[in-house]
This record gives C-alpha cells, sequence and structure tokens, in this order.
C-alpha cells in the first residue's frame, strides 16, 4: 500500500493495512493502550478513527486507479456503534457508494472475528477539491 500511506493519525492508532480485496484495502488494528477505553473493550473514538480510515482508504484507492488528484474533505460522517469492540483485532473496509466529480459517498463496516456481524459502521459524506 505505498501509494495509499495511511496518515499519522492512523499510525498512532496502529492502524495498518492487511490485505486488498476487489481493490480497496482492509485495515486492521490491533486491541493494546493506544485503542483501549473501558479495560477490556475498543475505545468509541478509536473504532470511529479505524471507520474514517478505512473510508478514505477506499476513495483513496479508487482515485489513484482513475488517475485522479483531489484533497478530501469529510462532508459529514456518521459512525453507529453496534457493540463493543473486545480484546481482539478489528478490521474494517470502505465501499464507495457514489463517486461523482466533486462529492463521493462511502459505507464502511467495522467487524471482529465474524465479517456477517460487523462491530461498528459508518457513512461517509466527502468533498473532493
Amino acid at each position: 500500500m505505498s501509494k495509499l500511506e495511511l496518515p499519522p493519525y492512523a499510525r498512532a492508532l496502529g492502524i495498518c493495512a492487511h490485505q486488498m480485496e476487489d481493490g480497496v484495502p482492509v485495515l486492521t488494528v490491533e486491541f493494546g493502550p493506544s485503542v483501549e477505553g473501558r479495560p477490556g473493550h475498543y475505545h468509541g473514538g478509536a473504532t470511529a478513527g479505524l471507520l474514517e480510515n478505512a473510508g478514505y482508504a477506499a476513495l483513496r484507492a479508487r482515485l489513484i486507479e482513475e488517475g485522479r488528484i483531489a484533497q478530501l474533505k469529510p462532508v459529514n460522517i456518521t459512525v453507529q456503534y453496534l457493540s463493543a469492540g473486545k480484546v481482539q483485532p478489528s478490521f474494517a473496509k470502505g465501499r464507495i457508494t457514489r463517486l461523482g466529480r466533486r462529492n463521493a459517498n462511502i459505507t464502511v463496516e467495522a467487524w471482529q472475528d465474524n465479517r456477517d456481524r460487523p462491530i461498528a459502521t459508518a457513512i461517509m459524506n466527502i468533498l473532493m477539491a
């Protein structure tokens, strides 16, 4: 993922690329002190950070594929927490639902041991300047 270098905030949380699926990066973060909220559980902000970074990574991957360069600016990000993240790795993958010239809409899911049971989801609306 050399072309999709993660920002300092993602690296501070320990988020990294796990693999590519259908041209989209799947990000992961190991459980540890940098993401722990209440004992034995992920902090909601760390979960939101994983979701947000996965959404941006999906969009950047598509823009690179299309040869487009854009500065990404969040318009709105809505996170839904579905269950508490426990002491194990978390994964997240974004899916672009609409990509226009100036706007993009992305849905993101985060899961742990079972992708069919997400721990959180996000909807992102991004302005591309």
